[in-house]
């Protein structure tokens, strides 16, 4: 969407690691010119620290994960650690770590990926297939590495998480308007489809049969659970940093009565930036890549996970995926970080991104690739160094393209 493209050159622009989240084509360019290992494994194709996070599992436990598969796509398994090492690398100099501070991070991250994967090359198969990190077991142990601060940080991560569902975002998202529950407008960022279109009849009655191809793409069970709820209204919201510009939107279902919603985000699904680098399944609708990349990566996915495609008035065709909006999601604010709480997070999401590639590659031959040295945690190290300066320059760049006119930017929103 044109008009939306320069709140993202906004964004990015704002500061390195915020350049780097919105580029993930460019940085898959520059892997595509390096040499590689050639052992494939589904990517997540955009593992930045702040693509990993908490979320509520189907059974209601709090999960860490790999939390965004929007480019998710087929490739050489160390294009996602070194995309991970790069963005600690770049999260580390905006926080003014040293330098000594920032390669450790690193280097415990890929390390932690190294011998996480090794461990899974001995389980069985089921045993990697049900590998998951839980929130509460993991707690315990980070709160003895984390001093009070920290410690107090991640407590009211976890507990902002719990509290993220679909009624607290009708008390923030929603007011009542002549006794009906409507989204609240606050543009250019939330605008209600009535504020975009003067006659949205034939526009509602076009979503509800885009809703019916959307829930043919899960389960049974889940189809009678979705047929309990209906759609009350919808409205486009702007999210992320890579994700601006393309068309997202959240709808308001409701259930038994309006105090029973259901929110749910339809993102555009376009093809990932892997994809003119690495061969992969010719899928019919981008946002089945999207969904089938993460039933295949993540430990548990949300039950309302699917996709649908549909038509522009100008009729060009849109695929889209969609989930739950707010479900116990949560990250870890980087800004707030401090060294060892770097180190822990960075070593987590090593961890779930071995498992990750554990689950969906050949993890046998990651682990004899990798070997039992520390040669791989040193080259990833090293490339994050070199990878940093050349975000750092990237940046720059935009920021003088925009200073002298010839790229329009939005910032502050």
């Amino acid at each position: 969407m044109p008009e939306l493209v320069p709140i993202r050159y906004g964004r990015m622009s704002a500061a390195e690691f915020p350049f780097f989240r919105g580029a993930a084509l460019v940085m898959a360019d520059d892997l595509s010119r390096a040499p590689n290992s050639g052992i494939a494994t589904q990517l997540c194709g955009d593992a930045h620290l702040s693509n990993f996070g908490v979320y509520a599992t189907p059974e209601r436990r709090l999960a860490f994960d790999i939390n965004d598969f929007d480019e998710t796509h087929p490739g050489p398994f160390e294009w996602d650690v070194k995309r991970l090492a790069a963005s600690l690398a770049i999260a580390a100099n905006s926080q003014g770590f040293s330098g000594k501070q920032r390669r450790r991070i690193v280097r415990l991250s890929a390390c932690e990926y190294r011998e996480t994967i090794r461990r899974q090359a001995e389980l069985g198969n089921l045993a990697v297939w049900y590998s998951n990190v839980e929130v509460t077991d993991e707690l315990e142990s980070v709160h003895r590495q984390l001093d009070s601060t920290q410690r107090k940080r991640t407590e009211q991560m976890v507990r902002k998480a719990r509290s993220r569902d679909s009624i607290q975002a009708l008390g923030k998202l929603t007011e009542v308007v002549d006794g009906t529950r409507r989204i609240i407008a606050d543009p250019p960022l939330v605008v209600p489809i009535e504020d975009l279109a003067d006659d949205t009849a034939d526009i509602y009655r076009e979503l509800e049969k885009r809703l019916q191809a959307y829930r043919s793409t899960f389960q049974h069970d889940k189809q009678v659970l979705f047929d309990s709820f209906r759609l009350a209204q919808f409205a486009r919201k702007v999210v992320g940093v890579g994700s601006v510009g393309t068309r997202a939107w959240i709808l308001l279902m409701v259930g038994a009565d309006e105090t029973d919603p259901l929110f749910l985000q339809a993102k555009e699904a376009q093809q990932s930036v892997i994809a003119p680098y690495w061969p992969g399944p010719d899928y019919d609708n981008e946002g089945r890549r999207v969904v089938e990349g993460q039933r295949l990566m993540q430990a548990s996915s949300d039950i309302f996970l699917g996709w649908q495609r549909g038509h522009d008035p100008d009729g060009a065709t849109r695929d889209f995926y969609l989930r739950q909006l707010r479900d116990g999601k949560g990250s870890a604010v980087v800004e707030a970080m401090e060294p060892s709480g770097m180190e822990l997070y960075g070593k987590l999401c090593g961890k779930v991104l071995a498992y990750a590639h554990a689950r969906s590659g050949d993890r046998v031959e990651i682990a004899g690739y990798l070997g039992s040295s520390t040669k791989f945690e040193d080259a990833i190290t090293d490339f994050a160094e070199v990878y940093a300066v050349q975000n750092a320059a990237d940046h720059a760049a935009l920021v003088a393209a925009i200073d002298g006119g010839r790229v329009v930017s939005q910032p502050g929103i």
